[in-house]
């Protein structure tokens, strides 16, 4: 099969959860298929998407000239962007220049299937063409513009977010009906997206980790460590450490003064590391080689998220090493866990700081929840 794979934002490193969960499909598609891999994102040094010519049998990469995110700049871009009446996960990135190069790719070139990776790649897909079209998405886009509007205290982010969560919801309804066959990666995606979609048109696609690569390292566990891992320029992870170091943090540290949190991930922004500068037991590392070490030095691992889609690949990647984790409801949604089975779940900082206290003191408790065979299974996308 002829595969055209289309996706906004690159696809190396694989650093982020939607990286990497591609990157593991493309390459075993690779295996099988012709794949033409391409890609648009931001120009940066040392880029590696060239050496994606080792592993599809073709490749077209084309490097923007975006402005940096939560910049100035990126203000003035959205600005002026504003009264489109597509979001900006589609207006970002789907310039003229893209758009020009995917048609003239494909008056030279038939495939079998279109693939849309994400939804921001769908302003440039051919909708009008007979080839088969495939959206793949990763999240419920407009859910996640809706809890930024839910959670918001700033007027100006709140009436931003508003907009943004009506823009996309019709951008997802428009696209992903002319769209012949939606991949979601949750059954809950996929219940979401049957409210105006054909059931029978949606494949949903489990979540799972390399559970080879993801193994416990015993013996290399800090006594009251915690560790979160994330990209922390992916809004929803920036506002799980605020609210966590502001509203969890110190109720933990009224019965375990000796707690530190270890979080792992790429381009804190400014905000986060003044907020941390005066938080000593808090550590941002930035972008690491391999959040291995990392997870498994945690005592448990924490997922306080207040916003966000489709599913966390963190905790199935801790649960693999044998970690504890402790989340909230939404953190863990779309995964197969069950509450005090395999994963601590809690939704008030209350009741967050209490489970995270309880695994602090109960080493055997760590242990069941992070040792389980079932977790294993969970983690490899077995159901």
């Amino acid at each position: 099969m002829k595969i055209l794979w289309v996706k906004a934002g690159g696809l190396v490193p694989p650093d982020t959860g939607g990286k990497i969960r591609s990157y593991n499909i493309l390459r075993e598609l690779a295996r099988e298929h012709s794949v033409t891999f391409f890609s648009f994102y931001a120009a940066h040094p040392s880029d590696s998407h060239p050496t994606l010519k080792n592993f599809f049998e073709r490749v077209v990469c084309l490097p923007l000239s975006l402005p940096v995110p939560k910049s100035r700049a990126e203000i003035v871009d959205y600005g002026i962007r504003l009264l489109s009446s597509q979001p900006y996960l589609i207006t970002k990135y789907c310039r003229s220049k893209v758009n020009d190069e995917l048609r003239a790719l494909l008056q030279h070139e038939t495939y079998d299937v279109i693939v849309c990776d994400f939804l921001s790649p769908a302003g440039i897909i051919p909708w009008e063409s007979r080839t088969p079209k495939v959206v793949f998405t990763h999240n419920v886009e407009a859910v996640i513009w809706r809890r930024h509007y839910e959670v918001a205290t700033n007027p100006l982010w709140k009436a931003i977010s508003w907009w943004e969560w009506r823009k996309t919801a019709a951008a997802e309804k428009r696209y992903l009906r002319l769209a012949d066959r939606v991949l979601t990666v949750s059954d809950t995606d996929r219940d979401s997206f049957a409210t105006f979609l054909d059931p029978r048109k949606i494949t949903v696609i489990p979540t799972g980790v390399d559970v080879d690569y993801f193994q416990p390292l015993p013996g290399a566990e800090i006594p009251d460590s915690l560790v979160f891992t994330g990209s922390m320029d992916w809004l929803p992870n920036e506002d799980a450490i605020f609210y966590f170091v502001e509203a969890i943090l110190p109720l933990i540290k009224q019965q375990h003064p000796s707690v530190s949190l270890e979080v792992v991930g790429r381009n804190p922004s400014r905000k986060l590391q003044a907020l941390l500068e005066a938080e000593k037991s808090v550590r941002l590392t930035g972008w690491v080689e391999d959040i291995r070490p990392f997870l498994a030095r945690g005592s448990a691992c924490i997922v306080p998220l207040r916003i966000g889609g489709g599913t966390r690949l963190k905790i199935f990647e801790a649960m693999a090493m044998g970690r504890a984790v402790v989340s909230t409801t939404v953190g863990a949604e779309g995964l197969p866990v069950q509450n005090a089975e395999n994963i601590l779940l809690a939704d008030t900082p209350k009741d967050f700081a209490a489970s995270v206290v309880s695994l602090l003191r109960n080493s055997d408790q760590r242990r069941r929840l992070g040792a389980g065979d079932w977790s294993r299974k969970i983690t490899a996308g077995l159901r």
